[in-house]
């Protein structure tokens, strides 16, 4: 070990003894989603687009509670809890989280009811109360209930011959309570609101321009007493569970993933509660009895105003108002692959050169799609290797592969089955591939196969030669169009052999861990980052041109956040682009001071992950699959591509160059670990720069 490398070592374990250095993970989440709650207040923003920023910030709070919630109270509950890397214990972890959980949803209330639907309103997009139809559309509304949803409701009584029944996790459910006239007798029961009829029910007879529409279980509550004659109905409120999701898969135990799966995707449905959503006005006797028999403490309940389930907002994003929405936009076509008025042969163009793709601005369908389209076509290609961690459900991506397999090339595919909240999907598109007779297989032993990859191999005059493709987001067109993604093709033989390397070990038996132009996960992405971050510092003290800029999802692995911070010590600026979680805490005298980062949100949610070394003038830069968090550099199958190409690594550095520019909008991380929206004044937005710069240069696809 060098002196400058042990230097580094030293400055890492100096800074070990101190937790405060990290911020902690579970509240940055909240963070984030705080971010995207902040979409939804910008006045300045097409207003449906603002409606559809709070629904989903309402889905990323349900997962959220679902999984990381979910687990940290597995964790108390068995014992097994464990301190934050920012030194909290599992149980004060979960005190904060509950309270700004709790803070959150309700100013998620409160935006919806006084900003939101006011100014809804006014542009005569309504939601109504019962109360407020007209008599004739009362009359029509009468008729649908009885023959669309009245056969499809079921109430359910709870006394001492009917159990309290079970509740489904994210159903919306009326607690309603009923008292028999002639004993006084009082009694509760419970009606599911059906969630395949849509939750907001669209009234007739408005204004021409305008839209109404009545909540589901404003109709259902004012016709109770059809559910239950003879009684008088007393009162209802309508109220929501969290259920525990997290899929345990016992993979060392059974012989067969897709049966395990499938096992504990039947139980995922009976996972214990975590969190009660009530309305804030609910009887406080229906609610000890919903606290009780839910067996949850009051901790667990988040009261709001208003509707609950906001997530169903999303559905209002089908109101034919282009005026209100964002301008739509046509992905352009790389001018690499277009020949005068035609799409260009994929496969001549990558043996002239790399070819980066920058979705949703790029076509995914005139590039990643097509390159696969071609590939299942090609009587010269010989073999198609890919792996699946999400697609679309009605996948082309899918289609090609079963065309290719069915004209008779071998197809292999690394089919990632448990891929949180797609897994029933991603099992029958796996057996359907099997049946085309695809050769499916599901990865490592207790890794998830999180990379994004493709190799082509075809036969030419030349011999064998391989195509690839590697990028940072799934082969899923929808998202495509929704997700901000990188992905290089190419025909690099070096790149090329890495991969058939790769999907030899994820097929076969192999225990490579060194590739040409790769570092792959869980062996190498951490120690080559590592290597690199540490590198720079060495350049920094010898006084060499150093510095690091980083864009990922997350960043909370410990590890590298050390290395992070005894690289700024040493005087490497570092800049840290991050969507999400950042447990990094930048700014900090004597810690931290080089180190900015910032979040860039938007119309499109940021997902390519890109690193960047000077590397004393030779500048490196990565990218991949790999987010810098545990999950990711040690349980999963990861990829970091080095990119060779000139032109392409320009391209990327000139990315980083905007994304760090000082007139983006963007929000900014201190030192006390608070988020602050800059610049004050209008500033440039990044995604608008992209799209404008997509349309010079591209064709529409």
């Amino acid at each position: 070990m060098t002196t400058a490398a042990t230097g580094t070592a030293a400055t890492t374990a100096g800074l070990a003894s101190t937790p405060s250095r990290f911020l902690n993970r579970e509240m940055s989440w909240l963070e984030w989603n705080a971010r995207v709650l902040a979409l939804s207040r910008d006045a300045g923003a097409p207003l449906l687009e603002r409606n559809k920023f709070l629904a989903i910030f309402a889905t990323n709070l349900d997962e959220f509670f679902m999984v990381r919630v979910a687990g940290l109270i597995r964790r108390l509950e068995t014992g097994l809890g464990v301190r934050s890397s920012d030194g909290l214990s599992t149980r004060r972890q979960l005190e904060l989280i509950r309270s700004k959980g709790r803070e959150l949803a309700q100013e998620h209330a409160r935006v919806f009811l006084e900003e939101v639907q006011p100014a809804l309103v006014d542009a005569g997009i309504s939601i109504l109360l019962w109360d407020d139809l007209q008599a004739s559309e009362q009359l029509r509304l009468h008729g649908w209930f009885r023959e669309r949803v009245f056969p499809v409701l079921t109430p359910l009584a709870v006394d001492p011959a009917h159990p309290f029944p079970y509740i489904s996790g994210l159903s919306l459910n009326l607690a309603v309570l009923v008292r028999d006239p002639e004993t006084g007798t009082e009694r509760f029961a419970r009606v599911k609101v059906p969630n395949n009829v849509n939750r907001f029910v669209e009234v007739q007879g408005g204004p021409e321009g305008t839209s109404s529409f009545l909540p589901l279980e404003e109709l259902i509550g004012h016709h109770l007493g059809q559910l239950f004659p003879g009684l008088d109905v007393l009162a209802h409120h309508a109220f929501r569970v969290t259920r525990n999701a997290d899929l345990e898969v016992e993979e060392d135990r059974d012989e067969d993933l897709l049966q395990a799966l499938e096992r504990e995707l039947s139980r995922r449905r009976f996972g214990p509660v975590v969190r009660v959503e009530v309305g804030e006005t609910m009887d406080p006797h229906v609610l000890e009895l919903l606290v009780r028999e839910l067996d949850v403490t009051t901790d667990d309940v988040v009261a709001v105003p208003g509707l609950l389930a906001l997530s169903s907002l999303m559905e209002l994003m089908a109101v034919d108002r282009p005026e209100l929405k964002d301008e739509p936009f046509v992905p352009a076509t790389h001018p690499r692959l277009v020949d005068g008025e035609q799409q260009a042969d994929v496969f001549a163009a990558l043996r002239e050169g790399d070819v980066l793709v920058h979705h949703p601005y790029d076509s995914f369908s005139t590039s990643v799609q097509r390159f696969l389209e071609q590939a299942a076509a090609d009587p010269q290609v010989l073999a198609i290797k890919q792996t699946l961690y999400r697609t679309s459900g009605d996948s082309p991506v899918v289609d090609a592969l079963i065309d290719a397999a069915e004209a008779g090339k071998q197809v292999v595919v690394v089919f990632e089955i448990t891929a949180r909240f797609d897994e029933q999907a991603n099992i029958r598109w796996a057996r359907k591939l099997e049946r085309a007779g695809c050769h499916v297989v599901y990865g490592l032993l207790g890794l998830k196969t999180h990379c994004k990859t493709a190799l082509v191999v075809r036969q030419e005059a030349g011999g064998l030669r391989r195509y690839c493709h590697l990028g940072t987001g799934n082969y899923h067109p929808r998202t495509a169009r929704l997700y901000e993604d990188i992905g290089l093709l190419s025909a690099d033989p070096e790149l090329g052999a890495d991969l058939t390397d790769l999907f030899n070990t994820l097929t076969g038996y192999s225990n490579q861990t060194d590739y040409r132009d790769l570092l792959v996960a869980p062996h190498g992405v951490r120690k080559g980052l590592l290597a690199r971050i540490h590198a720079e510092a060495d350049n920094a003290r010898a006084g060499r041109p150093s510095g690091i800029r980083i864009k990922a999802n997350s960043v909370v692995d410990e590890d590298i956040i050390d290395a992070l911070y005894a690289a700024g010590q040493a005087g490497v600026p570092i800049d840290v682009v991050v969507r999400g979680i950042c447990s990094l805490r930048p700014g900090a005298q004597g810690l931290s001071e080089t180190i900015r980062v910032r979040s860039i949100l938007g119309r499109f949610l940021e997902h390519s992950r890109l690193v960047e070394f000077v590397n004393g003038g030779e500048t490196e830069v990565w990218f991949g699959s790999a987010d810098l968090m545990h999950r990711n550099l040690d349980r999963r199958v990861e990829i970091l591509v080095r990119v060779k190409d000139p032109a392409v690594r320009a391209e990327l550095s000139g990315l980083l160059d905007l994304l760090n520019a000082p007139e983006v909008v963007r929000w900014e991380l201190d030192a006390n670990g608070s988020w602050h929206q800059r610049p004050d004044t209008a500033g440039t937005d990044v995604q608008s720069e992209l799209l404008r710069a997509a349309r010079e240069k591209g064709t529409v696809a």
